[in-house]
Order: structure tokens, then C-alpha cells, then sequence
């Protein structure tokens, strides 16, 4: 049985991990480098930066930051913000990242994953979203629009549609980060996930809402999901990815347990 991935997120801001709740009202949380070694350490199974103002600031990602990460920990991690050319992805692999998301730049350019896709394989590419709750489910027939530019943008385009097409499109992975969830603590969403996970063939990942041990069983069990990215319940410290292993090994929940 495949075990279920752990995957910490930074969020980046002027070379700082920073959190808000739904995207605003972000604080200071330190080193992106120093944090990114200490979940390595920790026994987290792979770590995502996204520079959360790239794309809205019409910017590339901060690719001395990449070099070190890169230097500092001996696990995948994946890189987003602010990619919208093959050199961008080319540039981020070449610094030492194992994955390039695209979210908002891909909407605006399906074509993006394409492109990476044949040129550096689909493993390598991952489809970050954003999507809001719809009530019109004759637009929105998942009950979820997709949204851009760290949710500044609605698109007019279905969740589970724009799932689909980038699958299609090449996109080797799917990370399905809440809006109406994210920094709440209160738990994933479940609906989306599930139907996401439920309707593409390939790894789905739950973000955004996680705030216990048993927020990530949910979403295993429930939603099943492939990985699940966590933020706050670490970065407090009131959690440690030791201790969130242990308890997800108790509930039978398979998971890599060295560190």
C-alpha cells in the first residue's frame, strides 16, 4: 500500500514564510531556509514553497532562495509562484527543486502545462488551485470556481472541469487548496477533495484547513486524498511531525515513521 505523504507549506513573502487566514492578515513566521531544515529533520516526506505575491506582482520566484533550500535538505519539495515560461520551470529544476507548481499563470495559460510536461515530464508538474464555494451549479457544476492571484480573481471556470483538463493537459498532480478552508484550522474540505480525488488518475492533495492530527485522518479516509499539506499546526509548534505520524500510524493510516 502507498504510504501517505506529509508535505509542510511555506508560503514566502520578501524572503519570509508568512500565514494568514484565507489569504489575508499574514504574519511573520521566519527563515524559510531554517524552517525547510528543521521539517526535513522532522520526518516530513516532502516540503512546497510558493512565493504568494509572484503572480500578482508579475514577477519571478526568488531562485537564490531555491539554491538554498536545495542546499539544505535532502527531500523533494516542489516550487510555485510566478512561473509562466519553460525557462522559469527550467530554472527552478536547475536550482534543485523536484517540481514546479502552476496555478494561477496556468489558467491564464493552459498551454504552460503542456509545454512542461513535454519538455520536463509530468511528474514534474504540479496544478496548484484555489477554489471558492459556487452556489450556480449550472456554471459550476462541482459547486466550486476556481480563483487566481491569491484570490483576488474569480475565473468563471469549474474546479473539477479545470481539474480534468489539466490532467489531460499533462499535470502529474493535483493540489486542491481551499480558499473557503485556508488558515482556519478547522478541518479540510472534504467534498472537493473527494470528488477530485474520485475523478482524475493521478496523486490529489488536500490543502488548506488542517489543524489536528485527526483533520488529516478525515481526509485520508474520507476524501482520499494522496498527501496532505500542512501549515499553521506546525509552524506554532503545537504540533510535530513525529507526533502527527504516530498518531496517523495508530489510526492505520499508512505513513513513512523514520526520521
Amino acid at each position: 500500500m502507498l504510504t501517505r505523504r506529509i508535505i509542510p507549506c511555506l508560503d514566502i513573502h520578501r524572503r519570509r514564510v508568512t500565514k494568514g487566514v484565507k489569504f489575508q492578515n499574514n504574519i511573520d513566521l521566519g527563515d524559510p531556509v531554517e524552517m525547510a531544515a528543521r521539517y526535513s529533520d522532522d520526518g516530513c516526506d516532502e516540503l512546497v514553497f510558493y512565493d504568494i505575491t509572484a503572480s500578482a506582482e508579475r514577477r519571478s520566484i526568488d531562485l537564490d532562495m531555491v539554491l538554498e533550500v536545495a542546499r539544505a535538505i535532502h527531500i523533494p519539495f516542489a516550487v510555485g509562484g510566478g512561473i509562466a515560461t519553460l525557462d522559469d520551470m527550467s530554472r527552478v529544476l536547475l536550482a534543485g527543486a523536484e517540481k514546479i507548481s502552476v496555478n494561477s499563470l496556468a489558467v491564464k495559460n493552459p498551454a504552460l502545462i503542456s509545454e512542461g510536461a513535454r519538455a520536463f515530464g509530468s511528474q514534474c508538474v504540479v496544478l496548484g488551485m484555489d477554489p471558492v464555494r459556487a452556489d450556480d451549479r449550472i456554471q459550476f457544476p462541482s459547486g466550486y470556481e476556481i480563483t487566481i492571484r491569491g484570490f483576488r480573481e474569480r475565473t468563471g471556470r469549474d474546479a473539477l472541469a479545470w481539474a480534468r483538463e489539466a490532467v489531460d493537459r499533462g499535470a502529474g498532480e493535483i493540489v486542491v487548496n481551499s480558499v473557503d478552508a485556508d488558515g482556519t484550522r478547522a478541518g479540510f474540505e472534504l467534498e472537493l477533495t473527494r470528488l477530485i480525488s474520485e475523478s482524475v488518475g493521478v496523486p490529489v492533495v488536500a490543502s488548506g484547513g488542517a489543524g489536528t492530527p485527526a483533520h488529516l485522518v478525515d481526509v485520508f479516509n474520507t476524501a482520499h486524498a494522496d498527501a496532505a499539506i500542512i501549515a499553521g499546526m506546525i509552524h506554532t509548534g503545537e504540533y510535530r511531525i513525529p507526533q502527527i505520524k504516530t498518531y496517523l500510524a495508530n489510526a492505520g493510516i499508512p505513513v513513512r515513521l523514520h526520521w
